[in-house]
């Protein structure tokens, strides 16, 4: 008999300094970081900038547009749970404000993508949390 065991994709675990970060997702907004005192961009969320060292950092709503930075495209599954989605296409994307998250891409083939191509985020509504994906902006 086969195993039938169902393996459940691993999800992030939000802490305190990450939740307004998920808690936008929820709400299908992208939300990062920025230092009130230099006016730093901040990716990934953190209690001090990275520029200037200040603590004084708030939450801002951007659009999520971006670019793709760099992409891989993974043949084999990355973990178990993911095996039925492979191919896996996997990459950094700079938004706007020129933070870089490291992403899955969705709605597109591996043929299709090139490195500055034009990206708009994905909110992927899982049973329990909201993940950020993006993909590419039609012309």
């Amino acid at each position: 008999m086969a195993d039938q065991t169902v393996v459940d994709k691993p999800l992030p675990a939000p802490i305190e300094i990450t939740a307004p970060f998920w808690d936008g997702l929820k709400r299908h907004l992208v939300r990062l970081q920025r230092c009130d005192a230099c006016q730093a961009w901040v990716w990934y969320p953190r209690a001090r900038c990275t520029e200037c060292l200040s603590d004084q950092l708030s939450w801002q709503t951007v659009s999520g547009a971006g670019t793709i930075h760099t992409f891989t495209v993974a043949r084999q599954a990355t973990h178990p749970a993911f095996a039925q989605e492979v191919p896996q296409l996997l990459a950094v994307v700079e938004l706007e404000e020129g933070v870089k998250m490291t992403t899955t891409l969705v709605g597109t083939t591996p043929e299709a993508l090139r490195v500055g191509q034009r990206v708009e985020p994905v909110f992927d509504d899982t049973l329990t949390m909201t993940l950020l994906r993006f993909r590419p902006v039609l012309a």
